[in-house]
């Protein structure tokens, strides 16, 4: 299995690999708020056009340490995995808080990138109050109010159940540390310096993240485009995963 150690006190990251030959892609995926790399389906791990690294952060999944309590300190992870990893230019793949931690670091490191591609995401990830209390006081509610809101009204009821179980069995402290993250998050003045290429994917059904921020997104981020998937939800990718990946695909061979 692949691992790759990120600091001195020995923080081993894991991440799922997928080696294609003959390209110079290299895509890194991050994942949301109390996910791992799982919650990127097979399309999008195994993009046949380039080399994808499905990283899980500090405390989630696989990965040895600790969680962080802001984004920019998993900013800092993700730009250790690029070092240690050899990415010299890498396109970086974020889902929800994952796509606030992409942004993060085209902001704060844009010559590491070659792209950027922000799913269900936004410049400003305020959580409800109620829901931060209910990872504190009640975690199981709150799973289930998660659930609920994770997916499109249609989608199959496998995903929800894969989900609750998902985050029953993360640390409760990981999940509340990742919410409160996403809380303090806000970059809405910032997006105009970003110049990574970018590529913005919503679904019209998300309510966690609703369509409104990543049309605010691709009209702020200088030459920004917005892809919409019909009728996906917050985890349009694994609802969705064809169009999604396609959207992808493209996107890699417009930045070379």
């Amino acid at each position: 299995m692949p691992w790759l150690r990120i600091s001195e006190a020995g923080e081993r990251l894991y991440y799922a690999l997928h080696r294609a030959e003959g390209t110079r892609a290299e895509v890194v995926l991050v994942h949301g708020a109390g996910g791992s790399h799982v919650h990127w389906p097979v399309a999008l791990r195994r993009l046949p056009e380039a080399t994808v690294y499905a990283l899980d952060l500090p405390g989630h999944g696989r990965s040895e340490g600790e969680g962080r309590r802001s984004i920019g300190a998993y900013r800092d992870v993700v730009r250790a995995f690029l070092e240690a990893a050899g990415l010299e230019k890498a396109v970086l793949v974020g889902h929800s808080m994952g796509g606030a931690i992409a942004l993060e670091v085209a902001l704060r490191y844009p010559n590491r990138l070659r792209g950027l591609v922000l799913v269900g995401s936004g410049a400003r990830l305020r959580v409800a109050p109620a829901l931060l209390r209910g990872l504190q006081e009640d975690y199981p509610r709150a799973v289930e109010q998660l659930v609920q809101w994770l997916f499109a009204e249609g989608a199959p009821e496998r995903f929800r159940r894969a989900a609750r179980q998902q985050l029953l069995e993360a640390n409760p402290q990981v999940v509340y540390g990742d919410f409160l993250a996403c809380d303090a998050f806000d970059v809405m003045q910032e997006l105009p310096r970003v110049e990574t290429p970018t590529l913005v994917i919503c679904g019209t059904a998300d309510v966690m993240t609703p369509l409104k921020y990543s049309e605010y997104l691709a009209a702020h981020i200088p030459g920004a485009r917005l892809e919409v998937v019909p009728g996906g939800g917050h985890m349009v990718m694994l609802e969705q995963p064809e169009p999604v990946a396609r959207a992808v695909s493209a996107f890699l061979r417009s930045v070379g």
